[in-house]
Parts: C-alpha cells; sequence; structure tokens
C-alpha cells in the first residue's frame, strides 16, 4: 500500500523543543530538532509542521489534543506519553520507543510505524486511515472500537492485542504473528489470515480441527 510521506524541505535550521514555551501559541515547524530531553513535561494543543525530531525523548509527557503535519520522529522514546484526541497527519515514527502510550479518540492518516516497539499502546476509538505497522512489536496494543480503513500490518508481533468491536474487513494480517488475539466473530469477516493463523483463530468459534 502507498501512503503520503510527510513534505519536507531537504535543509531545516535547528531548534530546541523548549523553544515551544516562549512562543504565544505552542509551536514549531520547518525546522529539525536533535537530542532533546522532553519528559515528564505538559503541553496542551502542541502543532508541529514541517519538522524532523531525531534521538529525544518524550517519556511521561502530556501531549493531549496534539496536531501533527508532515512529521518525521526518528529514534525517539514515547513511552507513556499522552497524545489522545490528537489529528496525526503524514507523519513517520521510525525506530521509536512507544510503549503504554495514549493515543486513544485520534485521528490518524498516511501514518507508518517502522522498526519500533509499540506494545500496549492504546489507539482505542481512533480513526486510521492508511496506516502502516512495518517490523513493530504490537504485544498488547489496544485497537478497541477503532474505525480501521487500509490499515497494513506487516512483519508484526501482535500478541494479545485487542480487536474488539473493530471490524477487520479488508485487514491483513497473514505475515503477522499471534498466539492470542482478543476480538469479535462478528468482526473477523473480511480479514486476510495466514492458513496458520485461520486455524488459531478457529477455536474462536469453538472448531477443533484435527
Amino acid at each position: 500500500m502507498q501512503i503520503d510521506k510527510p513534505k519536507l524541505a531537504m535543509e531545516l535550521p535547528e531548534k530546541r523543543m523548549h523553544d515551544i514555551f516562549f512562543q504565544e501559541e505552542p509551536e514549531l515547524e520547518m525546522c529539525q530538532v536533535q537530542q532533546a530531553d522532553f519528559a515528564n513535561e505538559s503541553v496542551d494543543r502542541l502543532r508541529l509542521s514541517k519538522v524532523i525530531i531525531r534521538n529525544s525523548r518524550f517519556n511521561n509527557t502530556d501531549f493531549t489534543g496534539m496536531d501533527l503535519l508532515d512529521v518525521r520522529f526518528e529514534n525517539c522514546d514515547f513511552s507513556n506519553v499522552k497524545m489522545s484526541k490528537s489529528s496525526i497527519h503524514r507523519v513517520e515514527f521510525h525506530g521509536c520507543k512507544m510503549l503504554g502510550a495514549d493515543m486513544t479518540e485520534s485521528s490518524l492518516g498516511n501514518v507508518s510505524f517502522r522498526d519500533s516497539l509499540v506494545n500496549l499502546v492504546s489507539f482505542g476509538q481512533s480513526k486510521m486511515e492508511k496506516v502502516i505497522f512495518s517490523s513493530c512489536g504490537l504485544q498488547g496494543a489496544d485497537f478497541y472500537a477503532n474505525r480501521m480503513k487500509k490499515v497494513e500490518f506487516t512483519d508484526c508481533d501482535l500478541n494479545e492485542a485487542n480487536f474488539e468491536q473493530t471490524a477487520l474487513k479488508g485487514i491483513d494480517l497473514s505475515t503477522s504473528s499471534f498466539q492470542q488475539l482478543t476480538v469479535s466473530i462478528e468482526n473477523l469477516k473480511g480479514c486476510i489470515v495466514s492458513p496458520n493463523q485461520a486455524i488459531q483463530l478457529a477455536s474462536l468459534i469453538g472448531l477443533v480441527v484435527k
């Protein structure tokens, strides 16, 4: 699946993450940020546009209601970050750690997560359109009541992920792995799985495969 990539300039001036505290509105645009330590902060409705952020820490920071457009994150730590009620479009998370992040009630469009640790992340009640998870750990990730359209999981660990009340029609899980999923039988209709996964999922409807 092809998705729109962030629209970023070849050369961007460098700024500090804490520069947002010296502006009337918390925002950064047309810049790059390197090695920021922005853990345990709280910023309401942060706006980032046309920004690259590398090797930075955002552990336990509250970014509720943030607006991300044309942003790339590389090797950043978002463990336990709060990003609920956010708008996230044309954004890349590459090599990031997002353990336990809260991204509930958010809108994600043209977003890629690659080679990232996304275990225990909450995407509940979010809307996803054109989102790719590639080579990611998604153990225990929560997709409760998620509205998915053109979402792709490639070579991911989905063990114990929760898809309760989420329609999986057209969603391809065949290259990913799991021992157990939480999913409603009626929502499996149209889900694309491998033969081995079909045997695993058969137990959900009480089938015994010999």
